[in-house]
């Protein structure tokens, strides 16, 4: 369940207090089996003020001090509500109307926006994503490890649409000889799909690409036994959709390649300027080398690699190490190497003396295993920086880290993923020589 912000109650008229619940209790639809009806009823439509938004992207209500969470919503709006679950200590409601708009509602480009689970934010004007995202970060610092820092200023993607040079597009085992949706999961649904036709945030390759490939796939119906999941990885001006076709992608001076259904930041456009940061955070303490965790292709450690003299980059997956090395030697980098290993056992294998090493870490969005930063912390980098996908998992290592001797010197949120709820966070942390 998302953090509820803490922000000032406001005052709300309600068209139906929870008061009302029991008395208005015959005229809502049959709930399901295990709805909870306090404080509301199923169904139960109500009106209040929305007055933040959570890392979910959800606005956020409240009744008679009762938070709320709705979809869609935008701060400062008034709505009306109906309520489909009661948790402990919030409700969850769909939005139905808007009685009073913010000003920074916008029109949002996509005409499946609303149904399609891709992005959360079309409807806000983008300056105020960014602003919602930065707070976000810091609201998330502050409830979750109680860490009160200033957060800069969220970093804008050179190109808001058009930017995702990957998608993965889903389809159900066909029915009556002909496949349904192709697309990707419908609002709030775990399982029903919503038929994307064309992606507002893919790139135009991509768009180009995607109705012939689901003509081709409907073409294909009764060779299906189940349903499947798509690739379409924009490379080289094209498009592949063979998950293990090499894909290509510049960044800066540098060139990568990769399997196309392996990982790799998926917006081209702010690379130069995300890798550039994370080079200027890691060598910005004198430190001499650098390992780089959770490596995969080599992103990090080879734009990283002209700041330190020696550099070890680590990955679990031999596929993805194997990818580093080519990388490294088309783009004539002789002062790194790579190992494969599991990142919760990599320092063992690391001759580098501590004090004058920075450690870049990029989990994937589940975060660092306790196993891993206590290594980390045992092993006692000088500077870490910290990647992430998910500031939320990032804030819950970071209460480790900081109970390691670890303590934040920068907090840098990067809008990889316009439109959507999601974002990178670059924190450097550097070792207080004190604990």
């Amino acid at each position: 369940m998302p953090s509820c912000p803490s922000l000032e109650i406001l005052e709300i008229d309600c068209s139906l207090r929870r008061g009302d619940a029991q008395s208005r209790a015959s005229d809502m639809p049959r709930p399901p089996k295990k709805f909870v009806a306090v404080p509301f009823v199923y169904h139960q439509e109500i009106e209040l003020t929305i007055d933040a938004l959570t890392n979910l992207g959800a606005g956020v209500g409240r009744v008679d001090g009762w938070v709320v969470f709705v979809p869609f919503a935008l701060p400062g709006e008034t709505v009306m509500a109906r309520i489909y679950r009661n948790d402990k200590n919030c409700s969850h409601a769909d939005l139905i109307e808007i009685r009073v708009a913010s000003p920074d509602r916008v029109a949002p480009v996509c005409p499946m926006f609303g149904d399609c689970g891709g992005c959360q934010y079309q409807h806000l004007a983008y300056e105020k994503q960014l602003e919602w995202k930065t707070r976000q970060v810091g609201e998330l610092m502050q409830h979750m490890a109680g860490i009160a820092f200033p957060v800069n200023p969220c970093v804008s993607s050179n190109q808001i649409w058009h930017y995702r040079s990957k998608i993965t597009p889903h389809f159900d085992k066909a029915r009556d000889g002909e496949v349904g949706a192709i697309g990707f999961l419908a609002v709030g649904r775990r399982s029903q799909l919503v038929d994307v036709p064309e992606c507002v945030i893919a790139m135009d390759e991509i768009n180009a690409a995607l109705p012939a490939i689901r003509a081709r796939i409907r073409s294909m119906a009764d060779t299906f036994k189940r349903g499947s999941t798509l690739l379409l990885r924009a490379t080289g001006g094209g498009v592949v959709t063979d998950f293990k076709a090499t894909a290509t992608e510049p960044v800066g001076t540098l060139t990568f390649q990769f399997l196309a259904g392996d990982f790799f930041q998926n917006n081209p456009f702010i690379l130069p300027a995300f890798t550039g940061y994370v080079a200027h955070q890691a060598a910005g303490g004198g430190a001499r080398f650098l390992v780089d965790a959770y490596c995969g292709s080599g992103l990090f450690a080879l734009s990283l690699a002209a700041h330190f003299e020696r550099v070890v980059g680590v990955e679990v997956s031999e596929t993805s190490c194997e990818w580093a090395r080519r990388n490294a030697q088309t783009n004539g980098i002789a002062n790194a190497a790579f190992l494969t290993a599991s990142a919760e056992a990599i320092f063992g294998q690391v001759d580098f003396p501590a004090s004058e090493t920075v450690v870049v870490i990029d989990p994937p969005r589940k975060g660092c295993t306790p196993e891993f930063i206590g290594q980390l912390v045992q092993f006692g980098p000088g500077r870490v920086v910290y990647v992430s996908c998910d500031p939320a998992t990032q804030v819950r290592d970071l209460k480790q880290l900081g109970e390691g001797g670890y303590h934040l010197i920068e907090v840098q949120p990067m809008d990889l993923f316009p439109h959507t709820r999601h974002l990178e966070c670059v924190m450097t942390l550097v070792l207080n020589p004190c604990i």
